[in-house]
């Protein structure tokens, strides 16, 4: 396992050019109307999964939004917005887990294929957008929260679709509720893993 120190001196970080720049304003916009679209989605279709998808859509849009913001200021504000967002993702995936709980109580199943379409939709904006940003994954702790959140998207979109498939399947709540359990567990481990490499980063 890579230690902090093989991460912060051993792998030089990317240039944070124009590239980079280019790149979080493509992933903000993109985030930012996906956002619109699941919310819009998940209301209509009763999808707590979508409702995750979508609120992880906004996050993000924050997410780039504040990596502008630490770009510009430098320093250790880059660290310090990483320590904010990972605290906001683990926060994110609390949330998700009430409104999950909430969704199983109910127990109305959500409707599968919009829930489908939307996430195959999500997919492929999210898909693009980590291509966009493979590169830069090895950075620092801004860098690597932005790559971060960016993989789980894909990995959420696809668990979006699994589980259309399985309400499809089965007509019941649980396998939207299963994947919305899942994705708030993503954004909790995610969290931590950002807020440790940030503190490191502070301390160093």
């Amino acid at each position: 396992m890579r230690t902090m120190s093989d991460a912060c001196c051993n792998v030089p970080p990317p240039p944070r050019g124009l590239s980079y720049r280019r790149v979080l304003w493509i992933a903000l916009l993109a985030n930012a109307v996906m956002f619109c679209i699941e919310l819009a989605a998940s209301v209509f279709s009763g999808s707590s999964a979508l409702a995750a998808d979508a609120a992880d859509f906004l996050g993000d849009s924050a997410n780039y939004a504040l990596s502008l913001g630490a770009l510009a200021l430098g320093g250790a504000w880059i660290s310090r917005v990483a320590l904010l967002k990972g605290g906001a993702m683990a926060l994110y995936g609390v949330g998700v887990l009430a409104y999950a709980a909430w969704r199983a109580w109910l127990g109305t199943p959500p409707e599968p294929l919009t829930m489908g379409a939307v996430g195959l939709l999500a997919l492929t904006v999210n898909f693009g957008v980590a291509a966009l940003l493979f590169r830069f994954r090895e950075g620092d702790a801004n860098m690597r929260s932005v790559w971060l959140c960016t993989r789980n998207d894909v990995i959420a979109n696809l668990a979006v679709i699994v589980a259309a498939a399985g309400v499809f399947g089965t007509g019941t709540v649980w396998p939207d509720v299963g994947v919305a359990a899942l994705l708030a567990l993503l954004g909790l481990s995610s969290g931590r893993t950002i807020v440790a490499r940030a503190r490191a980063e502070l301390r160093a």
